[in-house]
């Protein structure tokens, strides 16, 4: 009998499984061009910066190319533009905010009112633009459109409730009023790993206030940006109110930080960035709303049910394949049910299903680059360097590109990089721990202070954990905490500023007092 030896069955496994993900590769870019001309179709898919409610190139005609991170194909070019461009964005909103502040809060809300309303008109469009561009599955982008678009609804309401206040006055010929307006022109820098709905968690509010926009999306994303611009002039929109500039990021966030008609900077992104901001921001007292890097701790406490514990980490640490801001970066189990949940949440991770987010059951997508891989990949050799056991995954996907395997570490230590930073990849390690302080302290030694998870059973026990967590926002018994009627921000060197919520407007008012003398009779 002719017998194969082991390491050519191995060989030939993986041989077969290169070809297999290789035809799958080819197949799922056959498909994107069926789903990008159909985008195409719709209008939405749009490649030039918006200007003064005109489609434009970049002045010198440079471009950027946009690829598909699932296939590393190419899906089209867009400006790549500079200061110049920047300045007419600049120009355009400073024009066009003398009309749109005085537009009546009514007006406004009609606007974003009816921009809402196409967006959901478009979801599957916009959705499936997403995934082609971000790698994001396309249930999970087919949620940021629901969630971003409800920014917009909340903030078109929001727009007819900007009150100010009578103060009783202690002068009998003075009255005392407070009023709200609009801060003036906003640049706005977003991410590219949630496209729309970091944009519109920022636009929505500062055109409900009556203010005008600069958006910079980010290199790699910028067509759901695009389409949302598309959809805001297709609203009524009027030209100006809305501005997209993309392209060389330092020229473009200098000519916005220098700029005197440019009164407040909004940005989502690293720390890293965001101290850079604020310097530059100085020189023309600029307001700032930062929304920066984050390393979430997620505790479980033993009095916890395991399995909502196990679908709440699961749900923050492998949403968008890691790739959030509010992910579970360290999870921290404490000692008598280390070894039970670390079981249930392996074969809770061995069940997500990865591969190109257009295809049906997919889970979790590509990262957005190499780069992204690389970081991934040092992350974990060091973890494993310093005695964390791999439990799950810890290796490229074999379909390659930019895919990555959902890993689990156990017993990691404070000492591996992996708890001191943002992974911003599909790995969760496991540290113990015995005692609630010491489950306090170790979620605490940071830095970041974005936002925190904790499972427990006990009431009063949760909310002491709660409390003592020096983080803007807290999940309990829930993995998935973002919400557009909710306040999302961070505290230490998490940012600055809310945004969503009835506390988000505020962000773009002035407040002003006005005293009113002579009114004796």
């Amino acid at each position: 009998m002719f017998r194969i030896s082991g390491s050519h069955c191995r060989a030939l496994f993986q041989l077969n499984s290169g070809r297999k993900a290789r035809m799958a590769t080819i197949a799922s870019a056959g498909a994107s061009q069926a789903v990008l001309d159909k985008i195409n179709n719709a209008g939405l898919l749009r490649a030039k910066g918006l200007i003064s409610g005109e489609w434009v190139s970049a002045e010198d005609g440079r471009t950027l190319p946009v690829y598909n991170p699932a296939t590393g194909e190419f899906l089209t070019e867009v400006p790549l533009m500079g200061e110049r461009e920047t300045l007419s964005a600049i120009d355009s909103a400073h024009n066009a905010f003398k009309s749109w502040s005085k537009k009546t809060c009514s007006e406004r809300s009609k606007l974003l009112r009816r921009w809402y309303e196409l967006i959901l008109e478009k979801k599957e469009e916009i959705a499936q633009l997403m995934t082609l561009e971000q790698g994001k599955p396309l249930k999970e982008a087919l949620g940021e459109v629901s969630y971003g678009a409800g920014f917009i609804e909340l903030f078109a309401e929001e727009a007819k409730r900007t009150y100010g206040d009578i103060i009783p006055s202690p002068y009998p010929d003075r009255r005392l009023l407070v009023v709200k307006q609009p801060v003036g022109v906003v640049g706005t820098i977003t991410p590219w790993n949630f496209p729309l709905a970091m944009i519109t968690r920022k636009v929505a509010p500062a055109l409900a206030a009556g203010c005008t926009v600069v958006i910079k999306p980010a290199e790699l994303t910028p067509l759901t940006a695009l389409a949302a611009a598309e959809l805001s002039i297709q609203a009524g929109i009027p030209p100006g109110v809305i501005n997209v500039v993309m392209g060389d990021a330092p020229q473009i966030g200098a000519a916005l930080l220098e700029s005197t008609k440019v009164r407040k900077i909004s940005f989502t992104g690293s720390t890293q960035v965001g101290k850079k901001l604020m310097a530059g921001a100085a020189s023309t007292v600029k307001r700032l709303s930062l929304e920066l890097g984050g390393n979430a701790p997620c505790i479980i406490l033993d009095d916890a049910d395991i399995e909502v514990a196990v679908k709440g980490a699961l749900a923050s640490k492998y949403r968008n394949s890691g790739q959030t801001c509010v992910c579970a970066n360290r999870v921290l189990v404490q000692d008598g049910i280390y070894d039970k949940f670390a079981e249930a949440f392996i074969q809770a991770v061995s069940g997500l299903k990865v591969g190109n987010g257009l295809e049906e059951g997919v889970t979790q997508g590509p990262l957005i680059n190499e780069a992204a891989v690389k970081k991934v990949e040092q992350h974990v050799e060091d973890a494993l360097s310093k005695g964390a056991m791999l439990l799950a995954g810890g290796h490229r996907h074999r379909l390659g590109a930019a895919f990555y395997e959902p890993t689990v570490l156990g017993d990691a230590t404070e000492e591996m990089l992996i708890m001191k930073e943002e992974v911003f990849g599909p790995v969760a390690p496991l540290i113990r721990f015995k005692t609630d302080e010491d489950a306090i302290r170790i979620a605490n030694s940071t830095e970041a202070g974005l936002a925190a998870y904790l499972f427990s059973g006990s009431i009063s026990r949760a909310w002491r954990v709660a409390e003592a967590l020096e983080y803007g926002m807290v999940g309990w018994n829930e993995g998935v905490i973002s919400t557009e009627v909710a306040p999302f921000g961070g505290v230490k060197q998490s940012g600055l500023g809310r945004e969503g919520s009835k506390y988000g407007i505020d962000e773009y008012l002035e407040m002003k007092y006005i005293c009113i003398g002579n009114m004796l009779p």
